[in-house]
């Protein structure tokens, strides 16, 4: 995937968010900010991108979006109920009205035969109510492809999830 298709995707994610006067935060954790990275690229996204939070660690995904740990402990961080609340701490933790949240196994160690690497949660929220998840398994891919194609999927998904937020007026 090279730079034109971020930067398409997310000037579409941008313009989308846009007509709805949304602000958008980002949780990362395999990607390391490479979400927020893709966003803020684009000239005058200041006025959609609210903050993004990279939380490598489970004590920052904890201290930075009130994650529990009980919840990291008992599902593991790479899974759909951390995605969760990782996407929800993201917008309960700043101005944005929705979130996306990556947390995943990017290689080429730390996999298992139930986590392989490659496995990525993703989950976006709203502040109106439309919640999404996608789990994705990328394979045998190299940590670089796998962390581009989260990106893709990332942005992917919040545009998804903004189109589904209805605009009161």
């Amino acid at each position: 995937m090279n730079d034109e298709i971020f930067f398409e995707r997310a000037s579409k994610v941008l313009a989308a968010c846009r007509a709805k006067g949304l602000m958008v935060a980002t949780a990362e954790s395999c990607t390391g900010g490479l979400v927020a990275g893709a966003l803020t690229a684009i000239p005058g996204s200041s006025d959609v991108v609210d903050r993004g939070f990279v939380t490598y660690s489970n004590e920052a995904k904890a201290q930075m979006l009130g994650v529990p740990p009980a919840l990291i402990e008992r599902d593991g961080a790479v899974s759909e109920s951390v995605a969760f609340a990782m996407a929800e701490g993201a917008v309960l933790h700043s101005r944005a009205g929705l979130a996306v949240a990556i947390t995943g196994i990017a290689g080429p160690g730390g996999g298992t035969a139930a986590k392989p690497v490659g496995l990525v949660h993703f989950a976006a929220w709203s502040r109106q109510g439309p919640r999404l998840h996608v789990e994705r398994r990328f394979g045998d891919l190299s940590r670089s492809e796998i962390r581009k194609r989260a990106v893709e999927q990332a942005l992917d998904l919040l545009l998804r999830l903004a189109g589904e937020i209805k605009v009161t007026v």
